[in-house]
């Protein structure tokens, strides 16, 4: 089935033929029709498989078609995410497929002065996209009004219980409609996330698109094995040898971000840092940068993995390796998006064994390791532009993470 036989406005249709969108992904093709219907919808599906576009499509053309009808005014559907860059994402797929509609999307987040936000949002618009915190506070200083919601939207479910939003979830709930309709996506499902979800929609439509392989075909995967200080020549070494490509490489905190940001000025290597310390204008013009090719190596905590776009990503280093297994998942979701082929590398220090051997058993495979001769491992450090050792620094990140590997284990 084409787009083009989907009983859509012909509007939405010629800014899907514009932006190159023929045939429906799994997860729009099994979630569209239901959202159309007026259906709740649960659905649980890996990032990359086209989710946004799975309820913008349906929400836009809803509408679009009471606008046409002279519909009251007010904002009528609430998209809530859990991070600002998803937000600002989320809003341009709006604004494109909606772009010849008279559909109006806005995104209000935290870390930004509300001002704007507010002045925008008493111009009127139809589909707010939202983290729930700022979205909180505007609803609680009477700046949001809920009482007209028509479809609330809830995406990356998952990731927003994990950063701790439930409360801020359950408080805006309270303002919303009881006839409304629900829209639920999550990239897992456990039972935590099953419990809120449940007391979120009403005899919805489940929806679960989740390959036996949890992670895209088109990533080659590889693990190697290399001392904690010296990643950072092993990260040099991957950046020289390959110049043009895109390069994302995921840290563990943003300490280290920072750390590996300055490693690579001193080997004379470009590079910028995404985390939750930037303030919102320097997190766009990371990701400006970094999608433009302008910069050519973004370094980032996992904020930066979840639900993200960045085309043409061509590899995904796993600096640290992640210490919950999903989301490793996430982060080599980066790259191989589409049909394009991907590289993801982790680099393993010792202390990391454990580590790797979650992500193994969560992949239900091996992840195959690249053989470093000791003539390699020498070369990598003796050629390398950066010739500060600090002992010091590097005995304090091993306590640091052998410290929180206990604390994680006590609770």
């Amino acid at each position: 089935m084409k787009f083009e036989d989907y009983r859509i406005a012909p509007e939405i249709k010629r800014s899907l033929e514009t932006a190159g969108f023929k045939r429906p992904t799994d997860i729009q093709f099994k979630a569209i029709p239901a959202i159309m219907k007026g259906e709740d919808v649960l659905a649980i599906a890996q990032t990359g498989t086209g989710k946004t576009a799975a309820f913008a499509i349906p929400v836009i053309d809803l509408l679009h078609s009471q606008k046409a009808s002279s519909r009251t005014e007010g904002i009528k559907c609430i998209v809530m995410v859990p991070t600002r860059e998803l937000a600002i994402q989320i809003t341009e797929v709006f604004d494109k497929i909606g772009q010849h509609t008279k559909v109006k999307a806005f995104s209000v987040f935290g870390g930004v002065e509300q001002g704007p936000q507010i002045a925008q949002l008493e111009k009127g618009i139809d589909v707010l996209i939202s983290t729930p915190g700022r979205m909180f506070d505007l609803v609680s200083q009477g700046h949001i009004k809920l009482n007209r919601i028509e479809i609330l939207v809830l995406d990356e479910a998952d990731h927003m219980l994990d950063l701790g939003f439930i409360k801020d979830i359950q408080d805006l709930i309270k303002f919303l409609p009881k006839n409304r309709q629900t829209l639920f996506f999550s990239a897992t499902i456990n039972e935590k996330i099953k419990k809120l979800a449940y007391s979120l929609v009403r005899n919805a439509i489940r929806i679960q698109v989740s390959p036996n392989n949890p992670v895209a075909r088109n990533i080659t995967h590889s693990v190697a094995f290399v001392g904690m200080d010296d990643k950072r020549f092993f990260l040099e070494r991957v950046v020289k040898e390959n110049p043009e490509s895109k390069i994302l490489v995921f840290v563990r905190t943003k300490v280290r971000a920072e750390r590996v940001f300055s490693a690579l000025e001193r080997m004379e290597i470009k590079s910028m840092t995404l985390h939750g310390d930037k303030d919102q204008t320097d997190r766009l013009e990371a990701l400006t940068q970094f999608r433009k090719g302008d910069t050519k190596v973004l370094i980032a905590t996992d904020i930066s993995s979840r639900g993200i776009d960045i085309a043409n990503v061509d590899y995904v280093i796993n600096y640290d390796l992640p210490e919950q297994p999903e989301n490793y998942v996430h982060r080599v979701g980066r790259t191989g998006r589409g049909t394009q082929k991907g590289l993801a590398v982790s680099f393993c220090s010792p202390e990391e064994k454990t580590l790797l051997e979650e992500i193994e058993v969560y992949l239900g495979k091996p992840i195959e390791v690249v053989k470093i001769s000791p003539n390699d491992y020498s070369e990598t450090l003796d050629f390398t532009a950066d010739t500060t050792y600090d002992l010091n620094a590097l005995m304090k990140e091993v306590e640091e993470f052998e410290g929180n590997r206990k604390k994680k284990k006590k609770k």
